[in-house]
């Protein structure tokens, strides 16, 4: 969801009982957006400047204390009934599905007998609030310095980030996606609300978005090893999803959440052992009865069918819909002009892009008005960002001290270093598109919500970067909170057309698209390993539409209307993989 669609979700959604998630990478943006509340909510606002020490984590820890302090007032406004109910607490029941037990209790209690006293008893004792979760991108763990000397790594960007959110008053998750950072996973013992009590409870409880069951594994045991426990893994789809895509090795998402399925009752006991042995060297507490582990899903997700399959068939404790969130004003937000390219996105416009500096394949929207000001650099032979915020200054291929590989400096010299290669003119002219098509997403990300509040951009410019993913394509409206989640449920249908192909195939189609691109790589010359990496990458592409003939065959009631579609393209996905299998071999 980027870095400022959901800035301030929080303060939208969490009184009505639903979990949100905030970007803690710019540090610049939460500051800004601190300031704004303070203004509209009449609170004393204290600047927190780069001059002050350890600035950026204490924006952080400020800014999640100032938005807590508001969604709770909002919550603690909706519970406070007196001889009517709020359209909001109407609101919170209203979104819930016919299903909820605890909505069939609320029209219990207030058809049979009414009585206030007891509504209020009710709401004080079952309603609860939405998670504020917090995400920290490891690999985003940018080096910092003051008077140009290096600062020790604990003022690192996402060390940083971390021990904001620690010092918060939140009771909530950190999401760690973006891989396996030691030296950052380490830097977690020091906080005592990452460790459970005797009761099994943790306040701050980690989450690790993983694409394949072996990462988990390895995450979670090291973790396990410092005391620490992880609450969820959240599974996501290698490359049907919104923003980085982190591409396994072609295993695909059905296979992957069969094993999560099959190994959770061993995940749970391996990592329990271990933690409960690094917790009692550490003389600390150990918990009385068992931790409970949350699987979840998430990446592509676009009908209450395929949300109530992964529930039943996987055994998931969730599933997360992300994209079509971005078309939600009440939920997100998003400047107008973004807002309407989003609708009309159709899939020629929603890309698996090489823009990142992370040198991650990034989902991307084709006309962002990001990437229309790098285009006009380039065409004004000045290539590159000024780089305002420097988040992903991670490369030190040319300088001491790291710059980001989408900053003019970095470009400036990578073409110059390029123009001595000698190289023929179609391959210079592919490799020098490699250089400039990096885009300067730590600003565009967060822009959005600079424009939506009409606050400065004088720093970071008016382009935006969206990173929504492939579903987006399927959904072209702006939606009300209740029409998404009636959607959510089955209750409605806000995708309007009829070729929305099933959730499991458009992941396929996408893995085998991914793969032509990598074939395409290799033509100038290819090694021995990458037509290894070729070579398992096909075999796990044939392992998972064999997995899916079998299951799809196997199914009686689900997907009953699009079962022979799906399977039809299953076969066509067969014959693709086997066309680019002969390609390979002949390499």
């Amino acid at each position: 969801m980027g870095i400022g669609f959901t800035i301030d979700t929080p303060l939208k959604v969490s009184y009505l009982g639903i979990d949100s998630v905030i970007s803690l990478v710019d540090d610049i943006l939460l500051e800004k957006l601190r300031k704004m509340y303070c203004e509209r909510f009449e609170i004393p606002y204290n600047e927190i400047s780069e001059s002050i020490e350890d600035f950026r984590a204490k924006r952080i820890t400020s800014y999640l204390n100032l938005i807590n302090n508001l969604a709770e007032n909002k919550f603690n406004q909706l519970k406070n009934i007196t001889n009517e109910y709020s359209n909001e607490l109407k609101q919170y029941f209203n979104i819930l599905p016919d299903t909820s037990e605890l909505k069939q209790r609320f029209k219990n209690i207030t058809s049979n007998d009414f009585s206030l006293k007891g509504v209020r008893n009710f709401i004080d004792t079952n309603l609860s609030m939405g998670s504020i979760d917090v995400n920290i991108m490891t690999k985003v763990d940018k080096e910092n310095y003051r008077k140009k000397e290096k600062l020790p790594t604990e003022y690192n960007d996402a060390h940083a980030a971390l021990r904001g959110y620690a010092n918060s008053d939140l009771s909530s998750s950190v999401i760690l996606s973006a891989g396996m950072n030691p030296r950052l996973y380490s830097y977690i013992e020091e906080f005592e609300d990452f460790y459970p009590n005797e009761n099994g409870e943790i306040k701050k409880k980690i989450v690790l978005k993983v694409s394949d069951y072996r990462s988990a594994l390895i995450q979670g045991k090291f973790l396990a090893k410092k005391g620490l426990w992880v609450s969820e893994y959240r599974i996501e789809s290698g490359l049907n999803c919104g923003g980085h895509a982190f591409a396994t090795d072609g295993h695909l998402m059905g296979p992957i959440l069969a094993q999560f399925r099959d190994k959770r009752k061993e995940l749970i006991s391996e990592l329990q052992g271990i933690m409960i042995g690094a917790l009692s060297h550490k003389k600390r507490s150990i918990p009385k009865s068992s931790l409970s582990i949350k699987i979840t899903a998430q990446g592509g997700v676009g009908t209450a069918e395929e949300h109530q399959f992964l529930l039943e068939h996987y055994k998931v404790d969730s599933v997360g819909w992300g994209s079509p969130f971005l078309l939600v004003p009440e939920a997100t937000t998003v400047d107008n002009g973004t807002l309407d390219k989003l609708v009309k996105a159709k899939e020629k416009d929603l890309y698996l892009s090489n823009i990142s500096p992370l040198g991650v394949p990034f989902n991307s929207l084709k006309g962002n008005t990001k990437d229309q000001e790098k285009l006009a650099l380039i065409d004004k032979n000045r290539p590159g960002s000024s780089c305002p915020k420097k988040y992903v200054a991670l490369n030190k291929e040319f300088t001491e001290k790291a710059i980001c590989t989408a900053s003019r400096q970095y470009q400036h010299i990578k073409i110059k270093e390029l123009e001595k290669k000698q190289l023929s003119e179609q391959e210079y002219q592919i490799q020098y598109n490699k250089i400039v098509e990096k885009s300067c997403a730590c600003v565009g990300l967060g822009t959005s919500a600079l424009l939506k509040y009409n606050l400065d951009t004088k720093t970071e410019g008016e382009g935006v970067s969206v990173c929504p993913g492939p579903n987006m394509a399927y959904f072209s409206k702006i939606m009300s909170l209740k029409e998404i989640t009636s959607h959510i449920y089955g209750n409605s249908n806000e995708v309007e057309r009829i070729d929305r192909p099933n959730m499991f195939i458009k992941e396929l189609t996408i893995y085998i698209d991914y793969l032509k691109n990598k074939l395409e790589e290799t033509k100038f010359s290819v090694d021995e390993k990458q037509k290894k990496y070729l070579s398992v990458f096909i075999k796990n592409l044939k392992e998972g539409v064999s997995y899916y003939e079998n299951m799809f065959n196997s199914l009686e009631i689900d997907f009953k209307a699009s079962k022979s579609q799906v399977l039809f393209d299953l076969i066509k996905s067969k014959d693709s993989i086997n066309q680019i299998n002969l390609e390979i071999d002949n390499l």
